[in-house]
């Protein structure tokens, strides 16, 4: 599929009030129309927070909004028909759906255990700070609302590593369970970063790899999902994603795509990981989110010129998945690392115009985070309907200056009158001369943001002198002879309903 265009289709703080897999449905036509392709939802498995849970604290993976369990039958979400609905519904307008694969951690247990564990320092999981003790831990899932429905398999401190609560005493602390190891290849943050929250899987424990892959079977069949956004991939085996997908794609006879999540901005990490998977899955490009960052709060002192150095999408853009801002970034999230609303169509117009990696577009960015007053991004709509017309063919970057960068598309045989120019900066307004290719000459560009007046003639040699004002972006592209039907008033058309 060509110029696969995602959405992380949720943000943290999407109101408790389960009508958001009937939005979901709703909208499908609207994003198909937008230039989406690819759809990424939330976790929809019950978490111990009942209708108050994002996905994340993960309960019952068998309860999609259909039994009663932590305190009601539907999730924040809504039920599971609403569920299955809405992904038949986006499936039905060709938009891909990747579901939420937390699997990590669990919570919210029903009963409590004795058992015998170590406390590790949190700082150095591989350092004691006791001997062994006796605790007791919530690690008992036995799923009375379910009653055995869909599986009768019932989780114990035999299928964890450890946890953070002791119960008995009320206190915190790293435990490690006696005869458990935390896995030996996880991020070396914390020496060993097993372990993240809630009680830890075992996955050196077969029945737990037993457990998890029998319920990705009934997911499958259940959901028919076109592929997998993997939570927190650092903090579990490094190979048990790369066997569970294997087994999973082998059941489903199909080679799906899955993204990861293994939030780190040092490259190398990420590269490492991706070898001892065989290259399994694409991951999210962490590095590039942090590069963002820097961009838009160093007034003006980033080195622009640089901003793709050390990225995922640079150092194997097929296997990355660019993006501005997520659910764990935006404010008031443990990772909140939320990119300025100046910054933001330039973070866009660079990985939605450029042709490596696939970018994901933020729910928030897209309909704004009333939670927190953040308006939505206005420049999206424009800047999809480009991706869909003008980001094909070949390109030529212009990454030589400090602050004023940019690139050109020179469009293809199936898009001979794609050509396009990008400008951008983080500082002072400027202009670059660069080439759209000789097929453009004579042509007159204008700037299909309207965030600069000028119009350009492209001379013989295909090249012409694009400008862009201060701390902004400009996206050039052919005048239409009528001067009618450009993308910025198509979006402003029907992207209406989406401010």
């Amino acid at each position: 599929m060509k110029n696969q265009t995602m959405m992380q289709y949720f943000e943290w703080y999407l109101p408790e009030d389960g009508s958001f897999w009937r939005r979901c449905r709703e909208q499908a036509q609207a994003l198909k129309d937008a230039g989406v392709n690819m759809v990424w939802l939330p976790p929809a498995y019950k978490g111990a927070g009942g209708k108050s849970s994002v996905g994340y604290d993960v309960y019952d993976t068998y309860d999609l909004g259909e039994f009663d369990q932590k305190g009601g039958i539907a999730t924040k979400y809504g039920t599971r028909e609403e569920y299955t609905a809405a992904v038949k519904e986006l499936q039905a307008q060709g938009i891909a759906v990747l579901t939420d694969i937390v699997l990590n951690q669990m919570m919210g247990a029903d009963e409590t255990e004795e058992v015998t564990a170590v406390e590790d320092q949190s700082c150095n999981r591989e350092q004691p700070l006791s001997g062994a003790q006796q605790i007791r831990v919530w690690s008992k899932f036995t799923f009375p609302g379910r009653s055995g429905k869909y599986s009768a398999y019932q989780w114990s401190a035999a299928n964890f590593s450890g946890t953070d609560w002791d119960e008995a005493a009320k206190r915190k602390g790293i435990f490690c369970f006696a005869g458990k190891t935390w896995n030996r290849e996880t991020d070396p943050e914390n020496v060993n970063y097993d372990y993240l929250m809630g009680v830890d899987l075992d996955t050196d424990c077969p029945e737990t790899v037993k457990a998890v892959t029998d319920w990705g079977k009934w997911y499958l069949d259940t959901v028919r999902p076109d592929g997998m956004r993997l939570d927190a991939v650092k903090h579990i085996s490094f190979d048990f994603y790369r066997e569970w997908l294997k087994n999973m794609r082998a059941y489903a006879g199909r080679n799906f795509f899955a993204v990861g999540e293994y939030w780190a901005s040092d490259l190398q990490r990420l590269l490492h990981y991706l070898d001892v998977t065989e290259n399994s899955m694409a991951l999210f490009d962490v590095p590039l989110h942090f590069k963002f960052l820097q961009a838009a709060t160093s007034n003006g002192q980033f080195d622009m010129g640089s901003l793709f150095e050390n990225t995922l999408v640079k150092a194997r853009p097929e296997q990355a998945v660019t993006f501005v801002d997520n659910h764990d970034t935006q404010p008031g999230q443990a990772l909140s690392s939320f990119i300025p609303a100046w910054f933001k169509p330039i973070a866009y117009a660079l990985i939605l115009l450029r042709k490596d990696g696939i970018p994901c577009v933020f729910y928030g960015d897209y309909y704004g985070i009333a939670h927190d007053n953040v308006p939505r991004t206005a420049e999206l709509d424009v800047l999809l309907k480009l991706r869909q017309s003008h980001a094909h063919g070949g390109q030529i970057d212009y990454f030589d200056h400090a602050s004023v960068v940019g690139f050109t598309r020179t469009g293809d045989m199936e898009h001979p009158d794609a050509a396009m120019a990008v400008l951008v900066t983080d500082s002072d307004a400027g202009s670059k001369r660069m080439k759209v290719g000789e097929q453009c000459a004579g042509s007159v560009f204008y700037d299909a943001l309207g965030h600069h007046p000028a119009l350009v003639t492209i001379d013989g040699e295909g090249c012409g002198e694009f400008p862009v004002n201060g701390g902004s972006v400009s996206v050039w592209i052919r005048q239409p002879e009528d001067g009618t039907g450009s993308p910025s008033e198509r979006a402003n058309n029907e992207g209406a309903d989406n401010s």
